[in-house]
């Protein structure tokens, strides 16, 4: 079941909607320069799959994803740094060599996604969450011999990387809070359909993320080979999850009712920011992707 719309008070959307541009801004200014390195398909597709097998909530499977981009930069990050500080001190021989840290997260890779996966469903307040004899079974199958103590150690290996900073909000409860916004504000919203479609949409910008952000990107700059600063630059644009949640709702609206379609665009101004040019070059990206259309024209 989808979440309940209409029955929270308006001082609570106010401060929530406050809260979270806040730590969008916030995470924003302090994005690392490898963001997105790690929500390649074939990892996200991981993810919602082993998310689909475990029948976790929708929020769980993009925390997951979340939690495991952020792990992994910082993962990297520490382990090159302290490769660079052994190599700098003239003591190559002592720990491990940049080569052999590669081979560590090589193999300990799927683990951290089962890792991920495992807190996501303990953030996510559902029911339905995953202990370690689940997980255990699982990389059983995959011919993982992992113990039940190599499993907690890596779960506590990913909380204290994050500095145990997991509770991240998703684009998902942007898209929520908006939703619950333009209903609050009285814009007509076929409530249930629409939550809907904006699951499936979000669930395909994640799956096609680098091809839909590709397409805005060209639309961008107005080139077709865009410069490697133009490129670097669109990397804030790409983690921007407020104009993610927007470009969702604008595009599932255009699907369901485009004779409001506008008026939504509108509204999700107001209440964002965001300009209605940028709005329709998002939805144009995801539809041509879906599509192959050229619509939605201004």
């Amino acid at each position: 079941p989808g979440p309940a719309f209409g029955v929270v008070a308006p001082e609570v959307i106010e401060d929530t909607l406050i809260d979270l541009a806040t730590e969008n801004e916030h995470y924003l200014s302090e994005l690392s320069e490898h963001a997105g390195c790690f929500k390649e398909t074939e990892i996200v597709e991981f993810i919602f799959l082993l998310s689909e097998k475990w029948h976790l909530d929708q929020s769980s499977k993009y925390q997951a994803v979340e939690l495991f981009e952020r792990f992994m930069i910082k993962q990297v990050e520490q382990m090159y740094k302290s490769s660079r500080d052994k190599a700098k001190s003239c003591e190559p021989r002592q720990g491990s060599s940049w080569s052999s840290l590669k081979d560590q997260i090589y193999n300990t890779f799927v683990l951290r996604l089962v890792s991920c996966v495992q807190l996501a469903s303990k953030l996510s307040l559902h029911y339905n969450r995953v202990n370690s004899d689940t997980a255990l079974k699982f990389l059983q199958s995959l011919k993982y011999s992992y113990t039940k103590q190599e499993l907690l150690e890596s779960e506590l290996t990913v909380l204290e990387t994050l500095q145990f900073q997991t509770n991240v909000s998703t684009p998902l409860a942007y898209v929520e809070l908006l939703l619950e916004v333009l209903g609050h504000n009285r814009c007509l919203l076929p409530a249930k359909p629409l939550y809907q479609m904006c699951v499936e949409l979000l669930d395909f910008s994640y799956l096609t993320r680098n091809t839909i952000y590709n397409t805005l990107l060209k639309i961008a700059v107005e080139n077709s080979t865009p410069s490697k600063l133009q490129v670097a630059k669109f990397l804030t644009v790409k983690e921007d999850s407020m104009l993610l949640a927007v470009g969702i709702i604008s595009t599932s609206m255009f699907i369901l009712d485009p004779g409001h379609w506008k008026e939504v665009v509108k509204h999700l101004n107001c209440i964002t920011g965001i300009t209605s040019q940028s709005t329709f070059e998002f939805s144009y990206a995801v539809l041509k992707h879906i599509i192959g259309s050229t619509t939605p024209k201004q």
